[in-house]
């Protein structure tokens, strides 16, 4: 299992790498290489999103598990270095 620490890193690595290539594609919009690389890094950005949420708790509060209890006020934030 990842630490909190771990999968927001991995997070924040995906998310400069999908507005990196966002960019680029910006300005070459027929290149496949670049569409296949934001598929692929949109889909592991997902899955790490995904874990996040399972262990650690939602990261935005649309994340939230309304239906149980709403733990977005849940603390600490994810952006709060006790997070991290």
């Amino acid at each position: 299992m990842k630490s909190r620490n771990e999968l927001m890193q991995i997070i924040q690595k995906y998310d400069f790498a999908l507005y990196d290539l966002m960019l680029y594609l910006d300005t070459h919009p027929n290149c496949r290489n670049a569409m296949q690389l934001y598929r692929k890094y949109r889909t592991k950005r997902e899955e790490a999103v995904r874990e996040y949420v399972k262990l650690y708790g939602p990261i935005q509060a649309i994340q939230s598990d309304a239906e149980k209890k709403w733990n977005w006020g849940k603390g600490p934030y994810p952006w709060e270095r006790e997070a991290n």
